[in-house]
C-alpha cells in the first residue's frame, strides 16, 4: 500500500453512511475476543479456496449456518478456531476464511471509496486500516489478493472482483521504472500488482 492521506476526518464525513454500515455490522458480532475456553478438539471442517465450508466431506449449503459459523471464527497463532464461551474447535482453512464476492465504487467530491462484501455479508471499506495485500499466499506461482476483513482474519478477493478492481485502477511507473496498477480508496492508494 502507498498512502496518500488527505484529511481523514473529511473523508469519514463524506462517506459516513458507508462507515455506519460497517460499524453497525461489527457491533452485531459476538464478543469472541472475550471468550477464552480451552481447546475442545479438532473438527473435520475446512474452508476451501472458494470460500465453501466443507464438513466431513460435504459442503454446508445453508447460508444461515455458514454465516453463524463465520461470526464465531478466530485466528490464534496461525490456527483457526470456532469458539463459544465454553468450546473451542480447531478447523482448517485453505487460503483465507472469507471470500470477497462483491465490490462497489462511489465517488463523492472527487474522492473515491471501494466498498467490498464477503460471501457471508461482511462489509469492508478498502482503506489504510483494511488494505489490499498482494504478497499474500502463493498458489501455482500466482500471488493472491487478500484484504483484512476483521481482527486478523483475511478475505481472498475473488477473481471477478479483482478484475473489477483492475478496471477501476490506473497505471503508474514508479521511481524504479516498474509499471504498477494502482487503485485509490478513502484517500489511500493501493497496489494491484506490476505489469
Amino acid at each position: 500500500m502507498i498512502s496518500e492521506k488527505g484529511s481523514d476526518s473529511s473523508l469519514e464525513v463524506l462517506f459516513s453512511d458507508l462507515a455506519k454500515q460497517v460499524k453497525a455490522h461489527s457491533e452485531q458480532l459476538p464478543p469472541v475476543d472475550l471468550w477464552n475456553p480451552e481447546k475442545t478438539g479438532d473438527m473435520d471442517l475446512t474452508i476451501d479456496r472458494e470460500g465453501r465450508w466443507i464438513h466431513e466431506g460435504r459442503e454446508i449449503t445453508r447460508p444461515a449456518m455458514v454465516k453463524l459459523f463465520s461470526r464465531i471464527l478466530v485466528l490464534e497463532q496461525g490456527n483457526y478456531f470456532l469458539v463459544t464461551p465454553v468450546e473451542k474447535w480447531q478447523i482448517n482453512v485453505a487460503i483465507a476464511p472469507f471470500i470477497i464476492t462483491q465490490a462497489t465504487r462511489e465517488t463523492r467530491d472527487f474522492r473515491q471509496v471501494i466498498y467490498l462484501q464477503t460471501k457471508t455479508e461482511d462489509p469492508v471499506i478498502l482503506s489504510s486500516d483494511y488494505p489490499i495485500v498482494m504478497d499474500g499466499e502463493i498458489s501455482d506461482g500466482e500471488t493472491l489478493p487478500l484484504i483484512r476483513v476483521r481482527d486478523n482474519l483475511m478475505g481472498l478477493i475473488s477473481r471477478s472482483v479483482f478484475y473489477q478492481l483492475i478496471e477501476w485502477g490506473h497505471q503508474i511507473t514508479d521511481s524504479s521504472g516498474a509499471n504498477k496498477l494502482m487503485i485509490e480508496s478513502m484517500g489511500s492508494t493501493f497496489s494491484l500488482g506490476e505489469f
